[in-house]
């Protein structure tokens, strides 16, 4: 049984009906501080200069994505911090992170180089971090709010990207279809393992539209989904909106112990 309690009350979570478009941005936000130092220093281990040649091509700009995540999951040990609203200078500063915090990472990097980034709100049955905490079920929300970051690369291919110029997190390295027959199956959300580290190597599919080899952990995610919320400009956007997945109290007392737990501890 997950809980209710830890969550912000008074605020209403429901599945985009009208198609929620967002145009997405390379703006500085209050969480995607990539104007700071800590930020700008990443992007130059990661990206040649602005003006080099080619820098604007698709195929480029993922390869340096790529390369951003990498170092993100060199340089920043996973842990279960629950402050979503951390600005990523702090993350980098500490070293360490949540999913969703180095997901922000990955954005600022890519608002730095010049690449558009929007999220899609995704409301995810805390059931799916059950896996995480097997004696701790009644504290587990019930519902997490999931920024799910998309990237605008100019130039990427309709036929091979059905939601283009808009690239996907899921898809960074590959097709979900091609990232799905790779070894090891889906992703099982145990074991030191996050997220963030699985977007390499398997597909995960919020729409049920990929289908992992039957000896593996599922790749399609979908039954986990509770709602859809659409896309916003920036996760600082969609957070305004949503609130956070716990209620500012419930953050406040757990940080100081979960925002240092490792990942799969």
């Amino acid at each position: 049984m997950t809980s209710s309690l830890l969550t912000p009350r008074g605020r209403t979570r429901e599945s985009s009906t009208g198609g929620r478009t967002a145009a997405g941005s390379t703006d500085p936000t209050t969480i995607l501080d990539w104007r700071h130092p800590q930020v700008t220093a990443l992007l130059r281990r990661v990206d040649p200069p602005a003006g080099s040649a080619g820098t604007s091509d698709p195929a480029h700009r993922t390869a340096a994505l790529r390369r951003a995540h990498r170092r993100i999951v060199a340089d920043v040990r996973p842990v279960y911090s629950v402050r979503d609203e951390r600005p990523v200078s702090e993350v980098l500063r500490l070293g360490r992170g949540s999913c969703s915090q180095r997901l922000a990472v990955l954005e600022a990097v890519a608002r730095a180089s010049g690449v558009a980034t929007r999220v899609r709100g995704l409301l995810v049955d805390g059931a799916f971090w059950y896996p995480r905490f097997p004696r701790l079920h009644r504290i587990v929300p019930d519902q997490v709010l999931l920024a799910w970051p998309e990237f605008r690369l100019e130039g990427l291919s309709p036929a091979d990207h059905p939601t283009a110029p808009w690239l996907r997190v899921s898809e960074l390295f590959g097709g979900l279809d091609e990232l799905s027959e790779g070894h090891g199956g889906g992703f099982t959300n145990t074991g030191t393992e996050t997220l963030f580290e699985a977007l390499s190597r398997t597909a995960i599919d919020w729409d049920g539209a990929t289908v992992c080899p039957a000896d593996g952990a599922a790749c399609d995610l979908s039954a986990y989904v509770l709602a859809d919320l659409g896309h916003f400009d920036s996760r600082d956007e969609l957070f305004a909106r949503h609130g956070q997945t716990l209620c500012a109290m419930a953050r406040l007392l757990a940080e100081p112990v979960l925002g240092r737990r490792p990942a799969g501890v």
